[in-house]
């Protein structure tokens, strides 16, 4: 991790196109002298708006677990780059001796660099290994969770995360087809679930799961939000893009009530203790011309927050 040391602008790149770019760091009412987390920096779409609205005094600390994304790194020397998952927020931000930011956003899921690398296997598009793993160093990929988990314990990763009502079924049929080493043995596996018409739907779902299963971002996310609890200073805005209803429901729930139940604990007099209260009252999608440019997008909600007690 490292402060950048000279000042130059974030030119956008093929490495990923930001998703609702103005809505997510509008939300963040960025203050010039502020202090700032891009938690998933990616292709710095997000950062470069950031750090526009930002002064000489300005703070910029960005996160990204994925080598990949250093090589977009501006040099500005009000940003400071972390390569590391976002999980990790308060140690980083203790190291750097900042104990309150005025504004955290994150943009989960998979970049568009991702998708579009074979090699890193996150897209059905291309014939590759099962890799899945946004941090390349990481122990686990897809490949060790298909050829080595109990059946029982991959139905579940199956049916959390990619909410597959089969999932005892499917993994019955991988662990009876293993080894399997690539994606396009996988889809052989995998083809007596795939109805004519659905094949994309089925296999986006199983790919959901392994993914969420090999990079833990269930927890990853619950952690960030605990943490942004800590972190953000009175009237500090949490600004966060899911792209699946599992990310959703937990960041809405966690607005709500600071839980993930979604139902605020009471004081004596029964009040609701919440800290944080939402800004936007209905989720924010993309706009259609938005979805046109960019068909990433189209599952893409925003929802912001700000912190009140």
């Amino acid at each position: 991790m490292y402060w950048v040391t000279s000042t130059s602008p974030i030119t956008m790149s093929s490495y990923h196109v930001p998703v609702l770019l103005h809505e997510s760091v509008d939300g963040l009412a960025v203050k010039p002298s502020g202090t700032y987390v891009d938690c998933t920096f990616g292709g710095g779409g997000h950062s470069a708006l950031i750090l526009s609205k930002l002064g000489p005094e300005g703070r910029l600390i960005v996160f990204d677990k994925d080598e990949d994304a250093k090589k977009n790194a501006p040099e500005d020397s009000r940003l400071y780059f972390v390569a590391s998952d976002f999980r990790f927020i308060k140690n980083y931000l203790k190291f750097l001796k900042i104990t309150q930011v005025d504004g955290i956003l994150a943009d989960l899921g998979v970049s568009s660099h991702q998708f579009d690398t074979p090699e890193r296997g996150f897209s059905l598009r291309f014939e590759s290994a099962l890799d899945m793993r946004m941090d390349q160093n990481a122990a686990v990929s897809a490949g060790d969770i298909i050829n080595t988990y109990e059946q029982e314990e991959l139905a579940r990763v199956l049916y959390e995360y990619g909410e597959l009502n089969n999932s005892r079924r499917v993994a019955a049929q991988v662990v009876s087809a293993r080894p399997i080493q690539d994606t396009v043995k996988l889809k052989e596996v995998l083809s007596p679930f795939l109805r004519r018409g659905e094949e994309h739907k089925f296999l986006a779902k199983f790919y959901q799961a392994l993914r969420i299963e090999v990079n833990d971002e269930i927890a990853a996310l619950k952690d960030l939000l605990h943490a942004s609890l800590e972190l953000l200073a009175l009237g500090g805005r949490l600004s966060v893009i899911s792209y699946h209803s599992l990310e959703d429901r937990l960041v809405k729930n966690f607005i709500r009530a600071g839980n993930f139940s979604g139902v605020p604990e009471k004081d004596f007099f029964g009040n609701p203790l919440v800290n944080m209260k939402a800004v936007n009252r209905q989720v924010i999608i993309p706009t259609e011309e938005e979805i046109k440019q960019n068909n990433r997008a189209r599952s893409a909600k925003l929802r912001i927050a700000e912190k009140i007690g």
